[in-house]
C-alpha cells in the first residue's frame, strides 16, 4: 500500500549515502524509524535485520509472510522475528511492494545462473561478510546471514510457483520507511548485481536516513 511518510530528511539525526557494492550497518533503538531511499530508481537493497539484545532472534521471512498471509511487504507489515516477536513494522512506503522470497547474490548463485566466468564478480553476500569481519561489535558472524528482504526489488510468483527476476517498479526519490519496535540492528547491502534487471543492470547508490 502506498503511504507517504510525514518525516522530512532535515530533521534526520543521522543520514549516509551507500554505494552499489557497498555496505551499511547500524543498531537503531526501539521508537526509532528508518528510511531506506532509492536515489537513481531500480536498485535492489538487500537487507538483513537482528535483535540487538540476541542477534541469534532476527527477521524471519517465514514467519513474516505466515502472520501477514502475504508474500509482498508494503506499508502494515510487521517484520517477525524467528521467535515470534515483532523486529519493525513498515510505517510508510512509496514503492508499493517488496520482495522477501528472492534471497540474495552470491558468487555461488552467479556462477549457476549466469556464467563460470561471473564467480568472481561481487555479490551482496561478500559485502555482508565484509561487513561482519570489519564490525565486529555487532557480535554477528557468517552463521547469521540469513534469509533477507530485497527492498524495491520486483520478483513475481509464476502461475507454477516458480519466481523471475524481472524489471524494479521503483523510481527515483521512491523509499520504504521501518519504525524498531526493539533494538535493532540495519545491515544493508546495496546490491551490485549486474547480471539481472533487478537493478536495470546498473547499480547505483541508496540513502539511509534515521528517526528519533
Amino acid at each position: 500500500m502506498i503511504k507517504e511518510s510525514a518525516l522530512q530528511p532535515e530533521h534526520a539525526i543521522y543520514r549516509e549515502t551507500v554505494q552499489a557494492g557497498d555496505y551499511f550497518v547500524r543498531t537503531i533503538t526501539a521508537g526509532q524509524t528508518v528510511r531506506i531511499l532509492d536515489l537513481e530508481g531500480n536498485q535492489a537493497a538487500d537487507t538483513l535485520f537482528y535483535s540487538a539484545a540476541d542477534p541469534t532472534e532476527r527477521y524471519s521471512a517465514m514467519d513474516t509472510i505466515r502472520e501477514q498471509g502475504n508474500v509482498y511487504l508494503t506499508t502494515g507489515t510487521k517484520l517477525m522475528t524467528n521467535e515470534g516477536n515483532v523486529l519493525l513494522e513498515i510505517v510508510a512506503d512509496t514503492c508499493g511492494r517488496h520482495d522477501t522470497l528472492g534471497g540474495a547474490c552470491a558468487t555461488e548463485s552467479n556462477t549457476v545462473r549466469y556464467a563460470l566466468e561471473k564467480k568472481c564478480m561481487h555479490a551482496c553476500r561478500n559485502s555482508w561478510m565484509l561487513a561482519v569481519a570489519e564490525n565486529e561489535e555487532y557480535g554477528l558472524d557468517k552463521g547469521d546471514i540469513t534469509h533477507n528482504i530485497n527492498f524495491f526489488m520486483n520478483v513475481p510468483v509464476t502461475s507454477d510457483g516458480g519466481l523471475t527476476f524481472e524489471d524494479g517498479i521503483s523510481a527515483p526519490g521512491k523509499y520504504v520507511e521501518l519504525q524498531a519496535k526493539m533494538d535493532t540492528i540495519v545491515l544493508i547491502s546495496n546490491c551490485p548485481q549486474l547480471n539481472n534487471p533487478c537493478n536495470g543492470y546498473n547499480p547505483t547508490p541508496i540513502e539511509v536516513l534515521i528517526w528519533d
